[in-house]
């Protein structure tokens, strides 16, 4: 990426081994992510691109010494981000709070859009997938590496279980992981606040009981502070008092204030957005006692939890993905992910 609309696809160095803590990995399947699109939008042009991509699947080609439990020819999936997976803050579930961490494409590491890549710290990076490397599977298996365990965590953290009514702001691909998940965990009612309708039927698949089309919510730098007729009908759906924990995917001020004006008194509102819009902490909301919590997610972690209702047919986060294309093809499928034409794109080197 050399700066705002110019994603360029170019030869480079193969990856080799550079710490017997490496492996290389021979990318499968890569995703294009919501996160990949603000640079893509303001990114100042640059005399030398930086690599892009942090979602990829893939076989494992070599191993550095100090590497155990992979072998060549095993097909991996990895998180977002690398970390040691060793130390306690990563045993604690904060592995964006280790001291061994890195984004790929940054630091020497190749990003994920591209044929090969250098993993740091693989054996703990690397979740092992054990399905076949032409499984029709790849896709759901690929959502493993950002969106679903995000959606996943945005779910925890509000506390989603069985007898819980849930609003899901925002109809991007992490919204409609986080119907998904909270749908896994046993929600008795979601309700998805949106701006596609053309994504409704798929919401609805994913397990969501109402679906309310309020585009302005959306709008930056900042949508209707009330949340329009939206809020009302979420509040009404629920009993008049709203959801007990809204999922709030897309980060603006405007779908903030709609979280905070749709979500019940005692409620929580958990955040997965990287737009990080600030949060307005006021009285009303004080006593109102409305927890606000986020955070990064420990995909690899969640890899292991998710990865048994992927093979057994129980979740399909795969159909998430509405437009597959090559590697020659990235340039298109950012433009078309950044216009709202494709929802997700998957990208198969």
């Amino acid at each position: 990426m050399y700066g705002a609309g110019d994603v360029r696809v170019e030869e480079v160095p193969d990856p080799i081994l550079r710490e017997p803590t490496d492996a290389l990995v021979r990318v499968l399947a890569a995703g294009i992510c919501e996160g990949d699109l603000p640079p893509y939008r303001c990114m100042p042009a640059a005399g030398q691109g930086i690599r892009a991509g942090h979602e990829f699947l893939g076989v494992v080609m070599d191993i550095g010494t100090d590497v155990s439990g992979l072998r060549v020819g095993d097909l991996v999936v990895a998180p977002y981000a690398w970390t040691d997976h060793t130390c306690e803050i990563c045993r604690d579930g904060l592995p964006m709070s280790c001291g061994q961490w890195g984004l790929w494409g940054q630091g020497g590491v190749d990003g994920g859009q591209g044929e090969a890549v250098r993993v740091p710290y693989a054996q703990g990076t690397l979740a092992r997938l054990p399905v076949a490397a032409d499984s029709a599977l790849l896709p759901s298996l690929l959502t493993l590496s950002d969106v679903l365990s995000t959606a996943h965590h945005c779910a925890v953290k509000a506390q989603v279980g069985p007898h819980t009514s849930v609003a899901v702001i925002g109809d991007d691909a992490i919204g409609l992981m986080a119907v998904l998940t909270a749908k896994r965990r046993g929600a008795e009612q979601i309700l998805v606040i949106g701006r596609n309708p053309e994504r409704a039927g798929l919401a609805r698949h994913f397990g969501a009981t109402e679906v309310v089309i309020e585009p302005g919510v959306f709008d930056e730098p900042a949508g209707p502070a009330d949340g329009g007729q939206g809020v009302e009908r979420v509040r009404a759906a629920t009993g008049g008092h709203g959801p007990h924990a809204v999922l709030e995917t897309f980060g603006s001020i405007g779908t903030l204030e709609t979280a905070l004006a749709v979500v019940r008194d005692g409620g929580v509102i958990s955040r997965t957005s990287s737009r990080y819009a600030e949060v307005p902490i006021s009285r009303p909301l004080l006593l109102r006692n409305i927890t606000l919590t986020g955070g990064a997610a420990p995909a690899r972690a969640y890899a292991d939890q998710l990865l048994p209702d992927i093979l057994d047919g129980t979740i399909e986060p795969g159909r998430v993905f509405d437009r597959t294309i090559g590697l020659a093809d990235v340039p298109d499928g950012y433009r078309a992910m950044a216009s709202g034409e494709a929802l997700k794109v998957l990208i198969r080197p």
